[in-house]
């Protein structure tokens, strides 16, 4: 079946069209994302803004064209963190349904873990028994998802994400020492809270989806442009990170802009992104995390279109 998924997600809206048949993605006809700031001033607020919402329509306008070019079956819209706690979320859903035919589901944070784990895993052999955690930092929260083959058997929502933690920390350009500290303690309290002892060291092996990961992966290989297959797979260490977060913490926003590897768009949030990265592998004992262009997109498509 030919599908279309459209992840409306607090920072950026995505876009995937694939065709799938026997539990697998065998053909992908085009991937897109843009930033779209859905969640910008949801956490003070509790609703999302107009400007906000406008900004998301647009990008929508320009993926109903392409989905309708490309023959879609079934056109999905997933709505994660910044919808599901916003007051207004409900009333946005219904103006995706009926102003561009996208079918809304707004997720629980089980579903969101389940298909989140289902896309980063999908490519993997079943049979693998290694415990993994698949880290899914979003702009309002972090998805935390640990499992074996493509089953999972734990996970949080941290209601930690770029957008939120900018947000609450970063008031200064370059931020301050003291801004980063904060960010980081923040993010390490949530992760501390929302993980058993138990399952921190019980993962052998980690997996980053999403955009603070990918955009990790192409500024560490100064990748320009953009190239999805060297980025996917690629091995993140601990002490690159913290190169990275160095290198991007000391330069004001704009320098940020124009580093190779980066889209300009996600410069606001990259560095709350690599803290929270750094933070969740301290908390799970791991030297490495790898990189995955798999995620919810590829788990809807699965998981949702069946």
């Amino acid at each position: 079946m030919r599908t279309a998924v459209v992840d409306i997600g607090t920072n950026s809206t995505r876009l995937l069209i694939a065709d799938a048949a026997d539990g697998r993605v065998t053909h992908e006809l085009d991937r897109r994302s843009v930033v779209t700031r859905l969640g910008m001033g949801v956490d003070s607020a509790g609703a999302l803004n107009e400007e906000a919402m406008e900004r998301v329509y647009s990008t929508l306008e320009d993926y109903r064209a392409a989905i309708d070019r490309c023959g879609a079956e079934r056109s999905i819209a997933v709505l994660t963190s910044a919808v599901r706690d916003a007051s207004n979320g409900e009333q946005f859903a219904d103006t995706i349904r009926s102003r561009f035919a996208l079918e809304p589901h707004i997720l629980s944070g089980d579903e969101e873990a389940r298909l989140t784990f289902l896309g980063a895993t999908s490519e993997r052999d079943p049979a693998d028994a290694t415990p993994t955690i698949v880290i899914d930092i979003g702009g309002g929260s972090t998805e935390m998802v640990i499992g074996a083959g493509h089953e999972m058997t734990f996970h949080v929502s941290n209601q930690a994400g770029v957008v939120r933690q900018t947000e609450r920390h970063i008031k200064s350009d370059p931020p301050t020492r003291e801004e980063i500290n904060a960010l980081a303690g923040d993010a390490r309290e949530i992760f501390e809270r929302g993980v058993p002892e138990e399952h921190r060291r019980a993962v052998g092996h980690a997996i980053a989806v999403a955009g603070t990961a990918t955009s990790l992966g192409a500024i560490a290989q100064e990748l320009e442009p953009y190239d999805p297959e060297k980025v996917h797979g690629y091995l993140l260490s601990v002490g690159e990170c913290e190169r990275i977060l160095e290198r991007l913490a000391a330069v004001p926003l704009q320098q940020r802009r124009e580093v190779r590897g980066l889209h300009p768009d996600r410069a606001p949030t990259i560095v709350a992104g690599v803290i929270i990265l750094l933070e969740a592998l301290h908390l799970f004992g791991l030297e490495r995390v790898e990189v995955s262009e798999h995620d919810i997109l590829r788990g809807a498509v699965l998981g949702l279109a069946a």
